[in-house]
């Protein structure tokens, strides 16, 4: 196969199966063509016993036409094949990928429902997302393994988290407070040489400090409270799955007071079970459904005890089934009563979908309004509890 041969059939099997319809060169397979080449470098990054074709069939599953395999029963027995040639060409994240496309254009979450397809998948967060909407149509002899691969992303996930959360809540914590303990090891050194630089010896090229600043050392049980209300619509099934994970390593620390909170139309406090499995916790969830998010709020408010301790964090698409007004109002009283407010419209990478009037009318409120990853909700909470937003 020559360069120009190799870079046109890597083009046709981008631009699918309607390429060939436009251009009799991208054609693949028959005699003579490229495609069956056994000394062809694309050829030969495939796994034993693939040819260019039958990698086209896998890949037109997902991203052509899918009237050949739409959810019907006929596509059912190629779906457990499909999956092995996928875990066969391709790494974890990119396997992730074509996984998730296939969920969105081929309705292949149905296919959750079929023993022997569960066993097969990649885990991340949106097919957790994914079970955790099928849980209650998920066969009982799937259910297990529906847990087990839900567990596999919990693991991982409070892997990646907990010890991010921990240093900067706890390292916040230590830092905004300071001590009559006065010794070396917690001396403060850029307050103490910052608040004395008016004491500067030029003849001396010193400075003779008035005070000493030290760090606070002791420990502090529940000093801050927060309050973490989820949107369980279906637009943040992934985004309730963070924050809740994120809530169950927030209850860990003795510093914090933790309540979780989830809505749709109605109000679920989930807060008994943060110290429980967040496998059963993750199961307890029910995404989809409508959202009155003024009335969450409202339940939220009621559970705040020191407003200038308490963090207050909405997690929502904004799209306001309930009273807009009433979700405006509510907001600004918690704001004016000191609380620290903040509305993250995602708690993971990826395109942001939500009501952009109404969070323009919310970041107004002097509330940080963003779509945020979990690094960026930790971030504003670090500059929350060091004191350096209020």
């Amino acid at each position: 196969m020559s360069t120009h041969d190799d870079a046109l059939t890597r083009w046709r099997l981008i631009l699918g199966r309607r390429a060939e319809q436009a251009n009799p060169a991208f054609r693949l397979g028959g005699k003579g063509e490229p495609s069956e080449s056994g000394d062809a470098p694309l050829q030969r990054a495939l796994p034993a016993g693939m040819g260019l074709t039958a990698l086209d069939r896998a890949l037109s599953f997902v991203y052509d036409s899918n009237e050949r395999f739409g959810g019907t029963g006929d596509s059912a027995p190629y779906v457990p094949q499909w999956l092995e040639q996928m875990r066969a060409l391709f790494n974890q994240s990119t396997l992730a990928m074509v996984q998730r496309d296939a969920f969105e254009r081929t309705g292949l979450a149905e296919l959750l429902l079929q023993p022997e397809i569960v066993p097969r998948l990649q885990p991340d967060v949106r097919l957790a997302a994914t079970i955790l909407s099928f849980k209650e149509q998920i066969p009982d002899e799937v259910k297990q393994t529906a847990r087990d691969l839900i567990r596999q992303v919990v693991d991982e996930l409070r892997r990646k988290l907990e010890t991010q959360i921990v240093q900067t809540v706890i390292g916040a914590l230590q830092r905004n407070r300071y001590s009559p303990i006065r010794s070396a090891r917690n001396l403060d050194w850029r307050r103490t040489l910052k608040s004395n630089l008016k004491n500067y010896l030029p003849e001396r090229k010193t400075i003779i400090p008035e005070r000493l600043y030290f760090w606070a050392n002791e420990k502090r049980y529940r000093d801050w409270q927060i309050i973490i209300l989820v949107d369980q619509s279906g637009s943040m099934a992934n985004s309730a799955i963070y924050a809740s994970l994120m809530a169950c390593i927030f209850a860990s620390l003795q510093v914090l007071e933790t309540h979780l909170v989830v809505f749709d139309t109605s109000i679920v406090d989930l807060t008994p079970y943060l110290s429980g499995d967040p496998v059963e916790l993750l199961f307890s969830l029910q995404l989809g459904g409508g959202t009155d998010i003024a009335q969450a709020v409202a339940y939220g408010a009621n559970l705040v005890k020191r407003p200038e301790k308490c963090i207050f964090v909405l997690i929502t698409d904004l799209y306001e089934g309930g009273d807009e007004a009433a979700l405006l109002a509510r907001l600004r009283a918690l704001r004016e009563s000191k609380v620290q407010v903040l509305c993250l419209l995602a708690l993971e990478d990826g395109k942001p979908v939500y009501h952009k009037t109404l969070a323009r009318q919310v970041a107004a409120l002097d509330i940080p309004t963003v779509a945020a990853t979990p690094n960026k909700l930790l971030e504003l909470m670090e500059q929350i509890l060091k004191g350096v937003r209020r």
